[in-house]
């Protein structure tokens, strides 16, 4: 009687996969990496928004730009509406940047008093939240602090600091709405991309 090859090779295969199995020989696959490094840190999901939620911060920038037309606003110092470039930032400094500048727009328009704009701002503060959660996780727990940080980062959040010190509700207001599209198609898209964005 000639030996049935497929069930042989099949025996054999079921064999060997409990031996490997047993002695941890098969491999893992590795944990899915991020770019930033950082355990919890899922920044890939927001390498573009759906354009539902671009659609919705649309609506929200038109209306407070609307509004703000309506207000004598004036901002006592023109840095804090200087243009910056967060690739000037090192890598692991990104995420710090644009955590602070995340949390201090959700504080602006979370204030915002025009009742109007509630339903309007609704959407898209609940994404900025969300994005916000996400972007902590990102941020290194040994990252300097204060006056410890140094350079471009240094600067950066000192400006913030010392603009929600100084500065109107309308100011910041009027920084946080002309901003806002840069925030979240360039800036959020960098730190997505990590190491990638030069």
């Amino acid at each position: 009687m000639k030996p049935d090859w497929a069930v042989w090779c099949t025996l054999v295969l079921m064999l060997m996969a409990a031996v490997l199995s047993r002695t941890g020989a098969v491999p893992a696959p590795p944990p899915p990496r991020n770019h930033l490094g950082a355990r919890g840190c899922h920044m890939d999901q927001f390498k573009s928004l759906s354009p539902q939620e671009m659609k919705a911060f649309k609506r929200a920038k038109d209306a407070l730009e609307e509004s703000l037309q309506l207000k004598n606003w004036h901002c006592s110092s023109r840095s804090l509406l200087r243009s910056r470039d967060l690739r000037q930032l090192q890598v692991w400094e990104r995420p710090v940047a644009l955590e602070a500048e995340l949390a201090l727009t959700l504080k602006v328009l979370g204030t915002v008093t025009n009742s109007t704009l509630g339903d309007i701002l609704d959407q898209p503060l609940h994404t900025l939240q969300y994005i916000h959660s996400q972007l902590q996780a990102c941020v290194p727990a040994q990252a300097p602090a204060g006056p410890r940080a140094r350079g471009h980062l240094h600067q950066w959040l000192h400006r913030l600091r010392e603009a929600e010190q100084k500065e109107s509700q309308d100011c910041l207001e009027a920084f946080v709405t002309s901003n806002l599209f840069r925030l979240l198609t360039q800036d959020l898209k960098c730190v997505a991309a990590g190491d990638l964005c030069a």
